[in-house]
């Protein structure tokens, strides 16, 4: 499986073990990660069984403002900006991200802030046969949840729905 993770994380796709498909056929991705799995997807040109997207960086039903002071948040303190990520990204679950924690640049928080989910590009993937399967968490403080279920549901295959989860879809 091809994984991408998501943004200014490496390795946590260990927290998705429970969902994941061992095989090479399939891709998967978190939150920017998501993103990155599916233009991944758009392009391939070989075989690709599913697509599993895990709390897809979904901002566009935010107001622009809200990019605009989350970029100028994380230009004023790159270090703040990360650990309140992080924070938010657990939440509720009690759970230590900071092993995951690398990188994260401003081009890459901008890129995801701004990108704009296409119905037509998820709808062109699964025309090829590809299973899209969206997992989203009631209580994520990062992403619209409300919204990305409604863009989602009705263009997957299946989407999952956590109540009591946040971002990483851990309730504990």
């Amino acid at each position: 499986m091809i994984y991408f993770s998501g943004f200014a994380l490496r390795g946590e796709e260990r927290l998705f073990a429970p969902w994941l498909i061992e095989s090479d056929y399939a891709v998967a991705g978190f939150s920017y990660g998501a993103i990155k799995a599916l233009e991944f997807a758009l392009n391939h040109r070989g075989r690709l069984d599913r697509l599993l997207l895990f709390s897809p960086a979904f901002f566009q039903t935010r107001p622009k403002r809200f990019v605009k002071m989350q970029l100028e948040a994380f230009h004023r303190d790159p270090e703040l900006y990360r650990r309140r990520f992080l924070e938010n990204v657990a939440y509720p679950a009690k759970i230590d991200l900071s092993p995951y924690l690398h990188g994260g640049s401003e081009e890459e928080l901008e890129e995801l802030l701004r990108y704009r989910w296409e119905e037509e590009k998820l709808k062109r993937i699964m025309q090829r046969g590809t299973i899209v399967e969206v997992f989203i968490g009631e209580r994520d403080r990062i992403i619209d949840a409300k919204g990305a279920l409604e863009f989602f549901t009705p263009l997957a295959t299946a989407t999952y729905h956590f109540r009591e989860a946040g971002h990483v879809l851990i309730t504990e």
